[in-house]
């Protein structure tokens, strides 16, 4: 297996406030993580660093084995976060426009092509949202706007999918059908990296778990999470994991 990201040693503070510390994790290639930690732990900001949506204070990091610096295939890499669906509703644009967004890396300055049409197609059926093509992003509920975005970075050839609380506002039923997806996209080779506040969704979906507090408690599968003190050591009392059962 090659690496999808490499951290190493890497810390990062706001200010006068560590939000990083010295934290070094490897996620192979077709791997599902799941990052998990406390409101405030650091979770988001250590996925803007593997992505290099932030420069870390010290410590290196590798995109698919090259230096963050020097990664320029951002097509590989599918970003989801909590605030697409607010930003979504501003946006007056259809579904279909939105995955089209995910070309634009392959057509370069040109229109798109046949190819870059059939690609916007395919991965809007990809996630059984072709009906919803015409419809303004707008219209759509949290769990279908969550799909269009992952539909724009399927568009895209992404090889990475990056999530960070892609579910808040979601009901449930289309909760589940969104994990039910993710779950279908690792096992095609897609690497997944997942925040996610439910503990026990991310135990029962992600193959390995990362559990961090500033500084890394723990980064291994989930039954040697669950044996582990992680949960107590990054949450203090009020860390319970909860199974689901779908």
């Amino acid at each position: 297996m090659t690496d999808a990201v490499r951290v190493e040693d890497v810390s990062f503070a706001y200010g006068d406030t560590p939000a990083l510390r010295d934290v070094t994790l490897t996620i192979e290639d077709g791997e599902f993580l799941g990052l998990i930690g406390p409101n405030g732990s650091g979770k988001t900001t250590l996925l803007n660093v593997m992505l290099g949506l932030i420069e870390p204070d010290e410590g290196t990091v590798e995109l698919f084995g090259e230096p963050i610096d020097a990664f320029d295939d951002g097509h590989r890499i599918g970003y989801v976060s909590q605030k697409s669906t607010e930003k979504g509703g501003a946006m007056p644009v259809t579904v279909a426009e939105v995955v089209e967004m995910g070309r634009y890396a392959h057509a370069g300055s040109g229109r798109l092509s046949a190819a870059d049409r059939q690609a916007v197609q395919k991965a809007l059926a990809r996630v059984d949202i072709t009906d919803l093509a015409d419809r303004k992003i707008s219209t759509l509920s949290g769990g279908q706007q969550q799909r269009a975005y992952i539909a724009r970075a399927l568009a895209s050839d992404a090889d990475l999918l990056a999530l960070d609380e892609p579910t808040v506002g979601v009901d449930a039923e289309s909760r589940d059908r969104f994990y039910g997806l993710l779950d279908e996209l690792n096992a095609e080779g897609i690497t997944i990296v997942l925040i996610e506040h439910d503990i026990g969704v991310v135990t029962d979906r992600a193959g390995r778990i990362a559990c961090i507090n500033t500084e890394l408690f723990h980064h291994g599968d989930p039954e040697s999470f669950h044996e582990s003190d992680a949960l107590e050591r990054a949450y203090g009392s009020t860390g319970q994991v909860v199974g689901h059962h779908h």
